[in-house]
């Protein structure tokens, strides 16, 4: 009787599949594709029941900042900015220069998708700086002309000179926030001539995003790429329509939600707050920005941060931007740091948090100690830079965690959350790395 019920469960799911938006750039569309492929309810319990035991609670991403800003763009929109003041000192780094760090989130999200880092940094001595993009989070609208890559990496100047005019800064971005920091970069490229002294760039693409089938195929992708706008635009007119499915669809929500996000187990609660950045994001928004980011080349901004210290970071297994766009990046930046890590998908801060923030903070040290730094090399030769990391097993580590205690710890944050009325004594996890 049980499995009858989920059956007709299901198939109620997918007699509203047509209804879902593009989850981050393209689930939405995907949904019907992913239904028609065979979709069994079976997986769905399945995951829900490993999500549950690996635990964390919603209580552990409240956090309070020390300060807010309100960051007034060049056309007038009001960007939302949370400031947290450092807890200690950072480690020692021969007396070098203590920058501000500045995080970027990505396409339909918020600066809440931070939440481990921030803690992870202030921990370690750091200002840092979050905001929210144009149309997303607490940030205000603007025209839809002004929903453009170019326009972000203007915003991101803007919060630059007007929350951060003194320090040098180590700018952080991660999918469409790293794309901003790429068009800062083309824009104003003195500014990565002293003023930022390191980048990271995570789960991110220079451009080609149009050929991209988000595991789907090529023909299937080619639908996405077809239909997306239009059926996101469609939507955003209907937003009853929208959440009365949201409601009825919650379990295909939570598994397009992860298999487009992540490629590992997380705990449940991750994976409602992705949904929850996601579907708060304006579908007009949603739907003005999608063909811009399709569109999207920086590859020309890329020899900008030749001789600035960078980190790229890529899950191996990310549906949203591939691996071999962090390769090209790569290929174009001399001397960066390459860390890929295997059974990632595309939201790395959410998924594997402890790696995001202890390669951010190694980072981050190497940006101190050699800032300013000469230009390293010559854009398309691979001559300078350490290693390739690959770093592996911490999903094994996590799912073997909870079978050991029946729930296993938060996914993995570095330390406790601040709110109101308590201050974080937030300590930073080493993330051991396997070969």
């Amino acid at each position: 009787m049980r499995d009858q019920a989920e059956r007709a469960s299901f198939r109620k799911h997918r007699m509203s599949r047509s209804r879902w938006p593009l989850i981050g750039a393209g689930a939405g569309v995907a949904a019907g594709a992913l239904t028609t492929a065979g979709i069994v309810v079976d997986k769905l319990r399945r995951n829900r029941v490993t999500a549950v035991r690996l635990g964390t609670q919603v209580s552990d991403f409240e956090e309070v900042a020390d300060a807010e800003r309100v960051v007034i763009a060049e056309d007038g929109v009001l960007l939302h900015v949370e400031i947290d003041e450092p807890q200690g000192t950072p480690s020692s780094a021969d007396g070098a220069q203590v920058p501000t760090i500045v995080l970027t989130h990505g396409y339909t999200h918020n600066l809440g998708v931070w939440v481990f880092q921030r803690r992870a940094l202030r921990a370690a001595g750091y200002r840092v700086v979050m905001w929210d993009l144009r149309g997303h989070g607490r940030s205000g609208e603007g025209d839809d002309e002004s929903y453009t890559v170019k326009q972000l990496g203007r915003d991101l100047a803007k919060v630059i000179e007007d929350v951060v005019p003194d320090s040098t800064v180590v700018l952080v971005g991660h999918s469409m926030g790293a794309m901003a920091v790429m068009s800062l970069a083309g824009q104003r490229p003195e500014l990565f001539e002293g003023k930022v002294i390191g980048v990271g760039l995570i789960s991110t693409s220079a451009g080609e995003l149009a050929t991209i089938d988000f595991g789907l195929g090529k023909r299937l992708g080619l639908v996405v790429h077809r239909l997306g706008p239009a059926a996101v635009s469609k939507l955003s007119t209907r937003p009853i329509v929208l959440d009365s499915a949201r409601v009825a669809g919650r379990d295909l929500e939570e598994y397009l939600v992860h298999h487009y996000s992540f490629a590992s187990h997380v705990p449940l609660a991750i994976v409602r707050l992705t949904a929850d950045m996601i579907f708060h994001t304006r579908l007009h928004v949603i739907s003005v920005f999608l063909p811009q980011l399709m569109a999207h080349d920086e590859t020309g901004s890329l020899p900008t941060f030749i001789g600035v210290e960078t980190l790229v970071m890529h899950g191996a297994q990310d549906r949203i931007a591939p691996l071999p766009h962090g390769a090209r990046i790569v290929d174009a930046i001399p001397g960066c740091e390459y860390v890929e890590v295997a059974h990632a998908g595309h939201l790395l801060p959410l998924e594997y948090p402890d790696v995001v923030s202890s390669e951010l903070l190694a980072m981050i040290e190497r940006a101190r100690r050699s800032a300013p730094a000469p230009r390293r090399g010559v854009a398309g030769t691979r001559a300078v830079g350490r290693a390739v990391k690959k770093v592996t097993g911490v999903s094994a580590e996590r799912r073997a965690k909870a079978v050991r205690t029946g729930r296993g710890k938060a996914a993995v944050g570095e330390g406790k959350p601040r709110r109101a009325t308590e201050k974080s004594t937030t300590k930073d996890n080493a993330t051991k790395r396997r070969p």
